[in-house]
């Protein structure tokens, strides 16, 4: 393959998304390619941050900063308008929008490459536009907009065939190029992570707002503590919207329930033994695939393309927004974690055998490709 310039544009240095531009990006950069990043200015901390300077090291065409809203707005256009000036003095071959914002400020504007042709365009959509409720005022702009964007994508990259067949359903069967390129892990997701002294019996990592689930996980905790008066305990790493909600309907339960905020995964699986992610709405999460590498005793839910990493083992999957499912999970891997250590090894070799970086960058330039011979 020709050495390329490629620019990855997504709005929150946040969550499962940022991770797959730094992997993405990182894997592109080390097989010769040129690779920039452009992300909004107004979200993320220190951690965040140092991950983008480490970033900047092999992003031979610069990490640049717009501030970007989360919703639409009238700022959308001007702030279009700064990445589509970047864009342009970068003349990347390839612009990769993810996420909804992403996608939008990627393909809103055409860019000239360096040779002078149009830059091929690709979205991964990370969810995105397609987590919200189909028939809301919302959804339906949001799916006017994917349709028009549609005409200016040379390639979709999707992260699971479940993403893929959501936008199929409800934006439109593209006419551009189409892929299933799975999220992967890094060698390193599989090398074992000592317990804290202080490990409790769970834990969860992941933004605390209502897709994620928490408060049906502290709920089923409930469950199990009016049913037995006790109950496993529980760390909880992470921020987000509903951290102060989330607390409050934990004080019952102080002393089973720990919120310790935003840390990197790998300190954050230090904190508990079984992980629970008790998800409405997720695509192909890392965080499933990360608990996987490790083989630790995994509770999570039937939805997004998790099925797409359990394959056989699906049927150990629950129902989203099921207290008492929840709670009877709980209760089994408390009661004999036996077989939960034997599925943690089977989810351990898949990971190992198909969801990984360097098969996943080779589908992401495999898909470039036919978006550049589309031109």
């Amino acid at each position: 393959m020709p050495k390329l310039r490629i620019v990855h544009c997504f709005r929150a240095p946040l969550g499962g998304l940022f991770r797959h531009v730094i992997d993405l990006a990182g894997e592109q950069a080390k097989r010769g390619h040129d690779v920039g990043i452009i992300c909004d200015s107004t979200t993320g901390g220190a951690m965040e941050q140092a991950q983008l300077d480490e970033a900047a090291k092999v992003c031979t065409l610069g990490v640049g900063r717009v501030a970007m809203s989360r919703m639409p707005g009238l700022g959308d256009f001007q702030s279009a308008r700064t990445v589509s000036g970047h864009l342009k003095k970068i003349r990347p071959d390839i612009v990769h929008g993810h996420g909804a914002k992403g996608g939008l400020y990627a393909r809103m504007f055409p860019v000239i490459s360096h040779d002078g042709k149009p830059a091929a365009t690709a979205y991964t959509p990370h969810g995105g536009s397609l987590n919200y409720k189909p028939g809301t005022f919302i959804s339906r702009i949001f799916m006017v907009v994917e349709r028009m964007l549609e005409k200016r994508t040379g390639v979709l990259l999707f992260e699971s065939a479940y993403g893929r067949d959501v936008y199929f359903a409800r934006v439109c069967r593209p006419k551009c190029e189409v892929r299933v390129v799975h999220n992967g892990v890094r060698d390193s997701d599989f090398d074992d992570i000592p317990l804290d002294d202080d490990a409790t019996d769970l834990m969860f990592i992941g933004e605390l707002r209502w897709a994620k689930g928490i408060d049906v996980l502290i709920a089923a905790l409930k469950e199990l503590y009016r049913q037995n008066g006790d109950c496993p305990s529980i760390t909880i790493v992470g921020g987000g919207p509903d951290v102060d909600t989330l607390k409050e309907q934990a004080v019952p339960l102080a002393d089973r329930i720990r919120f310790v905020g935003p840390e990197p995964a790998r300190r954050a699986f230090a904190r508990g033994y079984g992980v629970v992610i008790p998800s409405r709405a997720e695509s192909l999460p890392y965080v499933i695939l990360e608990a996987a590498a490790l083989a630790r005793p995994l509770i999570t839910t039937d939805v997004g393309g998790i099925h797409e990493i359990f394959g056989p083992d699906r049927d150990w999957l629950i129902p989203a927004d099921d207290v008492e499912a929840l709670a009877s999970r709980i209760a089994d891997l408390d009661a004999d974690s036996g077989p939960w250590m034997s599925l943690g090894e089977r989810l351990r070799k898949r990971a190992k055998d198909g969801f990984s970086i360097s098969t996943m960058t080779d589908g992401v330039l495999e898909g470039y490709s036919a978006a550049r011979a589309r031109r």
